[in-house]
């Protein structure tokens, strides 16, 4: 039986050039972890162990946003450094969406997504 609550988000594909290079990023920035999975593919699970997913070579990034979605961070202002560090492009700078602390960043693959500080 699943602990998991009927509508949790739980597993997200990501587009990527270079899963690798996509994978390394991720670890970097937000302290992914990363694993093999039994068919070779490189999966992560994230911080809190509850979201997992892996990355797909070949499919179109999401270089938009229509779906956005954002990653918690202690500080996007640190997370932001990070970002560029590891080849990341921020696309919109944190204060675009104040009172809330928010960054948008492009990751290696070309996808765009939100960076979120809770403001207390």
């Amino acid at each position: 039986m699943s602990h998991n609550p009927h509508g949790k988000i739980c597993y997200i594909e990501i587009p990527a050039v270079n899963e690798c290079r996509s994978a390394e990023f991720y670890e970097k920035v937000f302290g992914w972890r990363l694993r093999r999975r039994d068919d070779g593919a490189i999966a992560f699970d994230d911080t809190t162990g509850a979201v997992s997913g892996t990355w797909v070579v070949g499919r179109p990034p999401a270089n938009a946003p229509g779906l956005l979605i954002y990653v918690w961070c202690e500080s996007v202002a640190a997370t932001v450094d990070v970002v560029i560090a590891q080849g990341g492009e921020i696309v919109q700078p944190i204060g675009a969406d104040a009172p809330e602390i928010t960054a948008r960043l492009r990751d290696p693959g070309g996808n765009v997504i939100g960076l979120y500080e809770s403001p207390n």
